[in-house]
């Protein structure tokens, strides 16, 4: 595992050359730890480092009197090859931030070790609203999407087209417990009822034992408390079953541009879903994306990828007001005082408990029909008002906020 991690140490990018001695070791270094091979891959991954060399350059190190250099490492989705990795970075490597971070059991390991040597973890990709509720940390902010913000945004809207009993086919490690539990509590608010659920190992292959037990609960709704390639197999399984034959229907919690394009508009049209940033939306985005493809060609950036950007380019402005990198829970108190504001997300702010603040989208794929081009996927419905989006952090339980 070293060996394997130390070539991932390996793929240092120098962005700018100038150097003051305040930051630590010369440099503010980056590291991008996520899954670089596995069923998020394509979620964040390789799309992740090209998103913060692109936050890199637009922030402009040289004119700061800044040297910047991102690392990347696989942390295999693995909690202790996380840690082992991140632990590497910051006693060996000189890192004095992590990024990305897909798998919340991997970002539950890594906000404590940024806690313990008290450098910033930036969490874009890891989902469990817990990061901002019981495990909030001075050292950690949550970026782009959680739990609640799914639950609330997707549930509430299938509830209201009809869609009253549930039966959850959840990914068993913290994101999807944590996604079934924030899912559930928005059904049975709303006079829904769940009729149960059960649980299935990461990186699943073979989804029939699961699809059977959601199939014989004659639930209306099958939530999916899961992502990524899991999501993806167990709705094109669901055929062989005939699921939407017996008029059922899905509701994908967490879904993606990528998503979609792997299964197709015929087999995800109407499909609600809840996302806080879509590469179509708007010209900023549209201009944005064409950038990171220049290094990614052929594939379109996901939610995850462009909080990265986003993330990355508030750490340095935070960095350079400060002059220093050297003091981790300093950073993230800078990064707290001082607005947010980016071409991806706007205008935002950071609360104390370290959820980062702005709009949601309730989307539904379009019909085959209504796609003019790859990637023109989604047809926007509501738009959630950050006040509104995400959980009020008197519900959280943030022990630096609430005790």
């Amino acid at each position: 595992m070293r060996a394997a991690a130390t070539l991932a140490f390996a793929f240092g990018i120098v962005i700018s050359t100038m150097a003051h001695a305040q930051y630590t070791g010369g440099v503010v270094k980056i590291g991008v730890l996520s899954d670089m091979s596995s069923l998020y891959s394509d979620l964040t991954g390789a799309g992740s480092v090209a998103a913060a060399k692109l936050a890199v350059q637009d922030f402009d190190p040289a004119s700061h009197g800044m040297k910047v250099e991102i690392v990347s490492a696989d942390h295999q989705n693995k909690p202790d090859i996380g840690s082992n990795i991140t632990r590497q970075w910051f006693d060996v490597d000189g890192v004095d931030v992590v990024v990305d971070v897909p798998t919340s059991s991997v970002a539950f390991a890594v906000s404590d070790l940024a806690r313990e040597k008290n450098k910033v973890f930036l969490v874009s990709a890891g989902g469990s609203s817990d990061l901002t509720g019981p495990k909030c940390s001075p050292n950690t902010i949550h970026w782009t999407y959680d739990t609640w913000m799914l639950a609330h945004g997707t549930a509430a809207a299938v509830i209201k087209s009809g869609g009253d009993t549930w039966f959850f086919l959840t990914a068993d490690y913290a994101f999807g417990h944590a996604l079934e539990r924030d899912a559930a509590a928005v059904v049975l608010a709303n006079g829904g009822k769940v009729l149960g659920s059960v649980r299935h190992p990461l990186n699943t292959q073979d989804f029939s034992s699961f699809l059977v037990q959601a199939q014989h609960s004659k639930a209306k709704i099958i939530g999916l408390a899961n992502a990524g390639g899991d999501m993806q197999n167990a709705i094109k399984q669901s055929a062989d079953f005939g699921i939407a034959a017996g008029g059922q229907r899905f509701a994908g919690l967490i879904v993606s541009v990528v998503d979609v394009n792997a299964l197709g508009l015929q087999a995800t049209q109407g499909l609600a879903l809840t996302d806080v940033w879509y590469w179509d939306m708007n010209d900023a985005n549209r201009v944005w994306t064409k950038r990171w493809q220049a290094e990614r060609p052929g594939k379109l950036p996901t939610y995850g990828q462009a909080g990265v950007y986003s993330a990355v380019l508030h750490y340095l402005k935070a960095v350079a007001v400060l002059k220093s990198d050297a003091d981790g829970k300093a950073v993230v108190a800078k990064m707290k005082e001082m607005q947010t504001d980016d071409p991806l997300f706007g205008k935002g702010n950071i609360r104390p408990d370290g959820r980062k603040i702005h709009p949601a989208y309730l989307f539904e794929v379009k019909k085959p029909e209504e796609s003019k081009y790859p990637g023109d996927v989604y047809n926007l419905r509501a738009t959630i008002p950050a006040d509104e989006a995400f959980r009020p952090m008197k519900d959280g339980h943030c022990p630096m906020v609430s005790g």
